[in-house]
C-alpha cells in the first residue's frame, strides 16, 4: 500500500489553484500599477495599508464568484474518466492551453482597466456598462485611439511567457478528486463561496477614506462593474435621505421654484414678454443656436487663465459676448448635459432621463417652442442611436439630423464618433437656411464630437497635427466654432440670432473627492453682437438654468416648467449649482457642498477658491434644500409630472 501524506492528499484535492493564484497576482499588480501611475501626491503612503488590504479582500470576493462554476464542474464531472487519459502528454498540453487562455483574458482585463482609468480615473462604473451597449462606437474608438494589434500581441506574448515559466507546476496541478466526499465538498463550496462573498463584501465598503482615488483603487474592476450593472437605476426614495412632501414644497417655494402643476397645458397667452429693463439685450432674438461642445472644460480657455493658446476663437467670442464664469455641469457624461439643457432638471440618481423609458413629450425647450411655432432641431455629427439621443429628441418634438442625413459629399473627414465638427456645422447651416427661407424662427441644438478620443481631425486647420491628443482636439474644436460663426455672419438671419456656447461636461471629473467641484466647471458664452453688449457675469449658475434663461430671453411662456431658473430672474440668495456622478448628488451653494449618497448618507464640505473640499459641520438649511430639489426631481419624473399635456 502506498502511503500519501495528508498535505499531499489535500493539495491533490484542491483544483484550480494555478488560476486562483494567477487571478490574485494580476488583480494585485493592477492595483499597484494604477496606484503608482496616479502618484503619491494623490494617494499618500498613509492610505496604502487600508487600500491594499481592502483591495485584497475584494479580490478574494471576486475570486469566490469566478471559482463557483469551476467547482460545479468538479462536482459533476464524469466519474469513470478513462484512466488512460489521466496524466498523458496531451492532457498536460491542454492544461497549458487553458492557463494561457486564462492569463490572456486576465491581462486583457487589466489593460482595459488601465485605459479606463486613464480616461475616467475610476474603476469600471456606469460608463463601462453603458459602453457595452454601443460596441460599434466603443470598439471603433479603441481601434482609432490605440495600437490594438501591438497591445494584443503584447498580451499574448506575456501570457505565453507566464505559461512557459510556470509550465511544470501547471502540468503537475491537481485534478478534481473524484471521491464522493470531495464532490460534495466542491458542490458545497460552489454555493458557500459566492454566498459568503455577497454577504461579507459590497461596493460601499470601498469608501474607507476621504480620498476618492484611494477608494477607487481599493476596488476590483469586475466587482465595480457588476455593482454598476446592478445599480443602473437607483430609487431615490429607497436609498437617499427624504423630507415630507409639504416640507419639500415649502422649501422649494422659498427658493422661487414654483413649477407648473401636473401635466400642465402650455398657455401661450401667459403674462410673459421681453423685458429690456431686466435683460441685457436690446431686443429679443428671433432664433437660438445652442452649441453643446463635447468635453470642453473651462480650464482649457484662455478666458479662464489657460496659457497654452488653445482657444483663440472662443476667447474672442467671450470678449465680444456675455461670458458666465461660474457655470457648473450637472454630470460627467454627454447624456447628463443634454438632459440639463433640454428639461432643466437636477440629475436624478442612476441613469440619465435621456436613456430612461417613458421620457416622451417632457416639458423640454423643444416641446415648448415647437408649440409656439418654432422649428426645433437637434443636430449631431455621429449616429444618434448612441445613448438613445435620436429617440429622446424625436419624441420631445425636435427634428433630428444626424450623420446618416448628411450628404456624402459634405463630409470631408470623420472618425468613429462622427464627422469632424466643421462639416457638422456646414450641414447645420444648410438646415438653418431652410428654416429661415420657410419663414420660421428656429431653435437648433448642435452636439459636437471632435473633442473626444481618438482626437483626430482634418489636417491643415491648426498647428497641431492629427491625432493631437486632447490639446489638438480642443484647438480644432475652437477652430471649427470660429469657422462656423464666420460663415453664419454672412447669413441674413445672423443679426436676429443668439448663439449659446456651452459644454456638455468637463473632460475629466477626477479628484481626491467624489465630487471635485473644479471637475464640473464649464464655460457659457452668449453671443449676439447685434443684440447683446459684451460683458461678464460672475454669479453662480447651474447648467439646468439654461433652458428657462432661453425662454426668458425670447420673452415666451413656459419657463415655469423647469426646476432651473432664468439667470436674469433668480435672486442672488438662491443661486446654487448641481453636480453628480450617478450615485453622489451634490448641491453647491454659499461655498458649501452638500453631498447626498446611498444609505441616506449626507456629507458637508467647505469649498475654497480653487474648488478644493474639506469636511465641514452639517448645514441643516442647505441639507434640506438639497433633499428638496433632488427628491422632488425624482418624484416628478416617476409620476409623469415632467410631461407636457397635449
Amino acid at each position: 500500500m502506498t502511503l500519501i501524506s495528508p498535505s499531499r492528499s489535500l493539495a491533490a484535492s484542491l483544483p484550480f489553484l494555478p488560476f486562483a493564484l494567477l487571478f490574485l497576482a494580476v488583480a494585485g499588480l493592477t492595483r499597484l500599477g494604477l496606484t503608482l501611475h496616479t502618484g503619491l501626491a494623490q494617494t499618500p503612503l498613509s492610505l496604502w495599508p487600508g487600500m491594499f488590504l481592502r483591495g485584497f479582500g475584494f479580490d478574494l470576493a471576486v475570486l469566490a464568484w469566478l471559482l463557483a462554476p469551476m467547482l460545479v464542474w468538479a462536482a459533476i464531472r464524469p466519474t469513470k474518466w478513462p484512466v488512460r487519459w489521466r496524466n498523458t502528454r496531451w492532457q498536460g498540453a491542454l492544461r497549458l492551453v487553458n492557463f494561457f487562455a486564462m492569463a490572456a483574458i486576465l491581462l486583457f482585463g487589466a489593460l482595459s482597466e488601465w485605459t479606463f482609468w486613464e480616461e475616467f480615473a475610476t474603476r469600471f462604473n456606469f460608463i463601462a456598462v453603458d459602453y457595452l451597449v454601443y460596441t460599434h462606437e466603443v470598439i471603433g474608438n479603441i481601434v482609432e485611439s490605440y495600437p490594438v494589434a501591438a497591445l494584443l500581441g503584447g498580451i499574448a506574448a506575456l501570457a505565453a511567457l507566464l505559461t512557459w515559466l510556470l509550465r511544470r507546476p501547471i502540468q503537475a496541478a491537481a485534478s478534481p478528486n473524484p471521491q464522493p466526499r470531495w464532490r460534495l465538498a466542491y458542490a458545497a463550496l460552489a454555493l458557500l463561496l459566492p454566498w459568503s462573498a455577497s454577504h461579507l463584501t459590497n461596493i460601499d465598503q470601498m469608501q474607507f477614506s476621504d480620498n476618492a482615488y484611494a477608494n477607487e483603487l481599493a476596488g476590483n474592476g469586475l466587482m465595480t462593474f457588476a455593482a454598476a450593472f446592478q445599480r443602473n437605476e437607483l430609487d431615490y426614495e429607497r436609498f437617499y435621505a427624504k423630507l415630507p412632501v409639504p416640507q419639500i414644497e415649502k422649501t422649494l417655494g422659498e427658493l422661487g421654484v414654483e413649477r407648473e402643476p401636473l401635466s400642465h397645458v402650455l398657455v401661450t397667452d401667459e403674462n410673459e414678454s421681453f423685458d429690456a429693463s431686466r435683460l441685457p439685450f436690446s431686443r429679443a432674438p428671433r432664433n437660438i443656436v445652442l452649441i453643446s461642445v463635447e468635453s470642453l472644460s473651462a480650464s482649457y480657455l484662455g478666458s479662464f487663465g489657460d496659457q497654452n493658446g488653445l482657444t483663440p476663437r472662443l476667447d474672442a467670442l467671450a470678449k465680444e459676448g456675455l461670458l458666465f464664469t461660474r457655470l457648473y455641469a450637472t454630470g460627467t457624461r454627454t447624456v447628463r448635459g443634454l438632459e440639463a439643457l433640454t428639461i432643466g432638471i437636477p440629475p436624478i440618481p442612476g441613469q440619465s432621463v435621456v436613456r430612461r423609458p417613458d421620457n416622451e413629450h417632457l416639458a423640454s425647450v423643444g416641446e415648448i417652442l415647437r408649440r409656439q411655432g418654432y422649428e426645433t432641431m437637434f443636430l449631431y455629427g455621429g449616429y444618434g442611436y448612441f445613448d438613445n439621443m435620436n429617440a429622446y429628441y424625436a419624441s420631445n418634438n425636435y427634428r433630428v439630423v444626424d450623420r446618416t442625413d448628411f450628404p456624402e459629399a459634405s463630409v470631408g473627414f470623420a472618425n468613429v464618433w462622427g464627422v469632424a465638427d466643421e462639416f457638422l456645422y456646414d450641414n447645420t447651416l444648410t438646415q438653418l437656411d431652410k428654416s429661415h427661407a420657410a419663414g420660421k424662427p428656429f431653435m437648433a441644438q448642435i452636439m459636437t464630437t471632435s473633442n473626444h478620443r481618438p482626437y483626430t481631425y482634418p489636417d491643415g486647420r491648426i498647428n497641431i497635427p492629427s491625432p493631437g491628443g486632447r490639446s489638438g482636439a480642443v484647438k480644432y474644436t475652437d477652430y471649427a466654432i470660429g469657422h462656423f460663426i464666420d460663415q453664419a455672419r454672412l447669413k441674413p438671419w445672423f443679426n436676429d440670432t443668439l448663439f449659446v456656447i456651452v459644454a456638455d461636461h468637463c473632460a475629466s471629473a477626477a479628484g481626491k473627492t467624489k465630487l471635485p467641484v473644479a471637475g464640473y466647471h464649464i464655460p457659457l458664452i452668449l453671443y449676439a453682437p447685434a443684440l447683446l453688449k459684451p460683458g461678464r457675469d460672475d454669479r453662480l449658475v447651474s447648467q439646468i438654468d439654461i433652458p428657462p434663461t432661453l425662454l426668458d430671453i425670447l420673452g415666451l411662456p413656459g419657463d415655469g416648467h423647469f426646476f432651473g431658473q432664468s439667470v436674469f430672474e433668480q435672486k442672488d440668495q438662491n443661486r446654487r449649482a448641481f453636480i453628480s456622478n450617478y450615485q453622489e448628488l451634490g448641491y453647491l451653494k454659499n461655498d458649501k457642498l452638500i453631498v447626498l449618497g446611498p444609505k441616506q448618507r449626507i456629507d458637508t464640505f467647505d469649498i475654497d477658491a480653487n474648488g478644493d473640499a474639506t469636511p465641514a459641520a452639517a448645514e441643516p438649511r442647505l441639507r434640506d434644500e438639497a433633499i428638496a430639489y433632488y427628491q422632488s426631481a425624482f418624484m416628478a419624473f416617476k409620476s409623469g409630472s415632467l410631461k407636457l399635456a397635449p
